[in-house]
């Protein structure tokens, strides 16, 4: 049995579970989520909190129990607190701009980038920082990456687009190595 997967969700107040066969429907204040759980397991309900009981064992059913009691985790803290990522820009001149839900960067390109927040997506934007918000983790991480994929940070200054607690690693320049 997984150590993960053994362990109880605890369902905060104002959250909803609705299991409909293998599909799983969680909502709350924040929004609603839906997943289908894999055939191996099955989703129970105990009021206050729910488990994830596996129906067989082995190495990669374990793997699977984890994972599965994890993701849906992580859809409980979603739909009741959020999730969120912030991302720095790096750069003079380096500025982001919100309109409506489009973020448009300028960031040393010869041209605007421009991204378009996907459903369950908001962008807030303060100076050099960027705040993604949603209620999927899954979607809030992979908007993040997308927006940070555009410049990432390059090792020389540090400039370009960084998670705000990335620790970028200096390299010397060739100033530096031609005096050693």
């Amino acid at each position: 049995m997984s150590k993960i997967g053994k362990l109880a969700i605890k369902i905060p107040e104002g959250v909803s579970i609705e299991i409909e066969g293998k599909t799983l429907k969680v909502t709350g204040p924040k929004g609603s989520l839906t997943r289908n759980i894999p055939k191996e397991f099955e989703v129970l309900n105990q009021g206050a909190e729910i488990l994830i009981v596996a129906k067989g064992s082995g190495e990669k059913m374990n793997a699977l129990h984890g994972t599965t009691r994890a993701l849906t985790a992580n859809m409980v803290k979603g739909v009741s607190e959020g999730w969120s990522k912030k991302l720095e820009l790096v750069g003079t001149g380096y500025r982001a701009e919100l309109s409506g839900d489009t973020l448009t960067l300028a960031i040393g390109f010869s041209h605007p980038v421009k991204f378009v927040a996907p459903y369950g997506i908001a962008f807030k934007v303060e100076k050099t920082d960027i705040t993604i918000e949603g209620t999927d983790k899954e979607l809030v991480g992979e908007v993040a990456a997308k927006i940070r994929a555009v410049r990432p940070p390059e090792p020389y200054k540090g400039k370009g687009i960084k998670y705000k607690d990335e620790f970028i690693r200096r390299k010397a320049g060739k100033a530096a190595k031609a005096v050693a």
